[in-house]
């Protein structure tokens, strides 16, 4: 760093004896073209002008260079006080390092001391434990000379006790595993099977699969075949529903599961023998028609079923699937209708309970919404019906309604359990759902039967239009853990002895009373 300032001092004056000279060199060539002045007096002029400039020159070199030596100073100095720190700093980490080693080292003598005193307690445990076998032994011959049994007649004994101990503590045990597993997986479970037996259990196939489309006369039932069958083969092709042609007169059959493509096939058959033309062509011209004729048909009843119960601002498309929902049963009661009687219930509920009773409606009338294509998608209905209000941009509060009235998700909102309550009120009402009165009262008399068959029963009554079955039982004959195979035992034998649809809860209850009277 000295360098480079004296090196630019040298620079300076190089430059200033340079400049001095241009300078005179100007002033001689100057004086030269002056009138009356002699090249003397010029030269003299000029050459004190240069040791000026010399001078000068010498002197802000001097200074540059005395800068520069303050400067290197002081970085010399800067940098010893630098290296005195790290040097500190170097010894601290010493020290602390000596620390770690020797705590290293205690902790070190620490542990063997610990192995040493294990294993001396090892080994006296080893000790205990032969003495205690001893002991053992003499104590199970002094038992046998006391009690007057063998060995194997105290074990037979002491098994059949443990063994009733054994069935009170499963008892204890499966109510703890069953409580359980219903919080995660009854109430979806039990939605599966419902659903899976609406789709199939046969004594509804014939009631839900099948219309009847009357004919004139018995001849049309030839055209409608035509000739080698083209015509039947077409329509079945075209509509995706199946014609059964028997013996029954003057009528024939349309069989599906779709209840909306049946409903389309039945227009497009009455339509064909109306205009008596049956052949491929016409039979798809007629379908087309009859196709736009339903779609605009479930739409106008969508929307009237919205207007009804006040609500607005639903898309379109969801009010094509709201008007689906009326050619959709469930065990015989009718979808749409359904749906409607949920809203309706659920929205008296909320205006009593201060709640928004717009949105319980809409939650109501949008609860079973999956059910309008749950056949032409894969999942359940709540599955379906959830992608259906996503797409829709719907609130998230009929999302938890969709979710929590099957037991799917927690409920979130008020609302939510408000449309549990109304489904099952509107599915349990007597004759909502196609049961005759006798066969109704007849199974809820079964179920009190099959309750009092047990022992140790008091009184059973159905409740709840046979959804849930209420047990008394004698205290002093049934315990607190014996209720629960009791209850599952009972809940088994209904499923043997009754068809019903949906559910029924078995709850037993055991009360123990005490009286005594004041004389």
């Amino acid at each position: 760093m000295v360098w480079l300032y004296i090196l630019i001092g040298v620079v300076a004056l190089i430059a200033g004896f340079v400049a001095g000279a241009v300078i005179v060199k100007k002033k001689i060539e100057s004086d030269n073209a002056k009138v009356g002045k002699t090249s003397e007096e010029i030269l003299n002029k000029a050459r004190r002008e240069a040791d000026e400039i010399i001078k000068e020159a010498k002197l802000e070199s001097k200074e540059i260079i005395f800068k520069g030596k303050q400067e290197a100073e002081n970085e010399i100095k800067e940098g010893k006080k630098e290296l005195q720190a790290q040097e500190k700093r170097i010894l601290a980490k010493e020290e602390a390092l000596d620390k770690k080693v020797e705590l290293a080292e205690k902790k070190e003598e620490m542990i063997i001391q610990r192995e040493k005193e294990y294993e001396d307690k090892i080994a006296e445990v080893d000790k205990i434990k032969a003495e205690t076998d001893n002991i053992r032994l003499q104590l199970i011959q002094e038992i046998e000379k006391i009690s007057g049994m063998t060995r194997e007649e105290a074990k037979q004994l002491l098994r059949q006790e443990m063994i009733e101990e054994a069935k009170v503590d499963a008892a204890r045990e499966i109510r703890e595993i069953e409580e359980e597993v219903k919080r995660t997986s009854d109430k979806k479970a039990q939605s599966v099977i419902a659903t899976s037996i609406q789709r199939c259990a046969p004594e509804y196939v014939s009631e839900i699969a099948v219309s009847s489309v009357n004919l004139p006369s018995d001849e049309m039932k030839g055209r409608i075949i035509g000739r080698e069958g083209r015509n039947i083969r077409t329509f079945e092709s075209v509509t995706g529903v199946d014609i059964i042609v028997d013996d029954t007169p003057e009528a024939v059959i349309l069989s599906s599961y779709d209840p909306f493509r049946r409903e389309i096939a039945k227009l497009t058959l009455e339509r064909l023998i109306s205009d008596g033309r049956i052949h491929p062509s016409r039979i798809e011209e007629h379908y087309e028609k009859s196709k736009q004729e339903v779609e605009k048909h479930i739409y106008e009843v969508g929307e009237e079923a919205a207007f009804n119960l006040g609500i607005h601002n639903i898309h379109s498309d969801l009010l094509k699937l709201i008007g689906r929902l009326k050619y959709r049963t469930s065990y015989g009661q009718n979808v749409l209708g359904h749906s409607i009687e949920v809203a309706k219930i659920a929205g008296i509920m909320a205006a009593e309970l201060g709640l928004d009773e717009k949105m319980a409606k809409r939650m109501g009338l949008l609860h079973d919404i999956g059910k309008a294509v749950d056949q032409e998608s894969e999942g359940s209905h709540t599955e379906v019906g959830v992608d259906i209000v996503k797409k829709y941009k719907e609130d998230p509060r009929i999302l938890n309604a969709i979710l929590s009235h099957h037991g799917e998700e927690e409920f979130k909102y008020t609302e939510s359990v408000l449309i549990q309550a109304a489904d099952a009120l509107s599915a349990s009402r007597p004759g909502a759902r196609r049961e005759v009165l006798e066969s109704y009262i007849k199974r809820l008399e079964k179920l009190e039967e099959i309750s009092s068959s047990f022992e140790g029963v008091s009184k059973a009554y159905a409740i709840q239009a046979g959804r849930e079955l209420r047990i008394i039982v004698e205290p002093d004959r049934v315990n607190d853990d014996t209720m629960v195979t009791l209850s599952k035992d009972i809940a088994k034998k209904i499923e043997e002895e009754l068809t019903y649809p949906g559910q029924i809860k078995v709850t037993v209850i055991r009360e123990a009373r005490t009286v005594e009277y004041a004389k």
